[in-house]
């Protein structure tokens, strides 16, 4: 079972107004740029995670934190959420078409500073 928001294109023409307060864009760049929902994004660039092994990628953050990052995200159609019947149930995350659009520059964005940081000394 797969779950995820439908998010399609706006009509031909018409645009958010993303500087007003009650655009729905803002939301979803709010949670995109969220201290964690950028290294979500980038952790399920190439492939579909487990809830664990997303939190074992992405240092530091809570099981609290991954949790409702996850669901801003799936709610916002940036992620799907797959469940598999078992006990326990396993759960994959992976990104919808919409969130590898999102994601793609913010993964170049990340490959540039890594690529442009100096190196640093270990002490």
């Amino acid at each position: 079972m797969v779950e995820g928001a439908q998010t399609g294109q706006a009509e031909a023409g018409k645009r958010y107004d993303v500087f007003h307060t009650d655009c729905p864009a803002r939301d979803v760049v709010d949670h995109v740029t969220s201290r964690w929902g950028i290294w979500v994004l980038i952790s399920l660039r190439s492939n579909g995670l487990r809830f664990y092994e997303l939190r074992e990628s992405i240092q530091g953050i809570s099981e609290k934190m991954l949790a409702q990052t996850l669901r801003a995200l799936v709610q916002d159609g940036l992620v799907w959420r797959e469940v598999e019947p078992t006990t326990p149930p396993q759960v994959t995350y992976g990104l919808t078409e919409f969130g590898r659009d999102v994601g793609e520059p913010l993964t170049e964005l990340f490959d540039r500073i890594t690529q442009r940081l100096s190196p640093r000394s270990t002490g």
